[in-house]
């Protein structure tokens, strides 16, 4: 558990994704990874990135000298260095975008020999999303193409991630296991990642017929997993269920722009004493 660095993982996402001819990435996070590393990692790889933030670790980590306004959105210039001596600043003159980097915190652009500096802009942004709540964006990318709007519209497209998550980790079971072995629990991983494919793959060939109602509906995944689970599990002489007639039946309306309060609950670890 010690040895796991979810920053060090994103490095190396940014650093091996090779993108297609002609286009340029987006890398999109949530709060938690905002960090000048991640920052740099992205620009020195031509990428751009888009990055959560609360109001008070944006202000720890570019400064108290943002706007007081309760939305903006700003170019701000900082220099990173691994000198607390502001004579060795090659820019006295903006004391005040400097933020020392101890050596504690991993920065892999700095120069390697001297106390070199490092120079980074970045854009911040902040909006409201409703009910009186604001949000804040690190992003790079440029004023001229990328209004608020479509900031907003970009980081949202992050939500099917958070949803694809839920699925992968409820719809298939793969919150608890039955193994105690790193190794056997790595199969069970591997095994349910395989049937998950399997689903998608059935369920993509369902087609529906047009009905006149409120919402658009879609395919209800558990359901279907639990159809397809069910469809492997059979004995030779059994007769097979009407898989896709069955999933055909089961579906969920499709709202858009639906939100809910978010609930924190704490999880109790799953005992094994049920197999005895």
């Amino acid at each position: 558990m010690r040895k796991r660095n979810e920053f060090a993982a994103l490095y190396e996402l940014i650093d091996r994704h090779t993108p297609c001819s002609g286009t340029i990435p987006v890398f999109i996070a949530d709060r938690g990874f905002h960090a000048y590393n991640v920052f740099a990692h992205a620009i020195e790889n031509g990428a751009f990135f888009v990055i959560r933030a609360t109001d008070a670790k944006m202000k720890r980590l570019l400064g108290g000298d943002l706007p007081e306004e309760e939305a903006f959105d700003i170019r701000v210039t900082r220099h990173l260095t691994k000198s607390h001596s502001k004579k060795k600043y090659l820019h006295p003159e903006s004391a005040d975008q400097y933020r020392y980097i101890c050596q504690e915190v991993a920065f892999d652009y700095f120069p390697a020999e001297g106390y070199g500096e490092y120079e980074i802009s970045l854009r911040v942004l902040r909006f409201p999303i409703g009910n009186g709540t604001y949000e804040n964006i690190i992003t790079n990318l440029p004023e001229n193409e990328f209004h608020v709007e479509e900031i907003k519209e970009i980081y949202r497209l992050r939500w099917g991630i958070e949803t694809s998550f839920c699925t992968l980790k409820h719809a298939i079971a793969a919150v608890n296991f039955h193994s105690k072995s790193r190794r056997m629990i790595t199969h069970e991983i591997w095994a349910r990642l395989i049937l998950f494919n399997f689903c998608s793959y059935i369920t993509g060939q369902v087609t529906f017929e047009k009905q006149k109602r409120k919402h658009i509906h879609q395919v209800d995944f558990s359901i279907a997993f639990k159809t397809c689970r069910h469809f492997l599990r059979l004995h030779s002489g059994e007769e097979p269920p009407d898989v896709e007639g069955l999933i055909r039946k089961h579906t969920l309306p499709v709202r858009p722009f639906r939100n809910f309060a978010r609930q924190q609950r704490f999880q109790v670890p799953v005992s094994f004493t049920y197999r005895f």
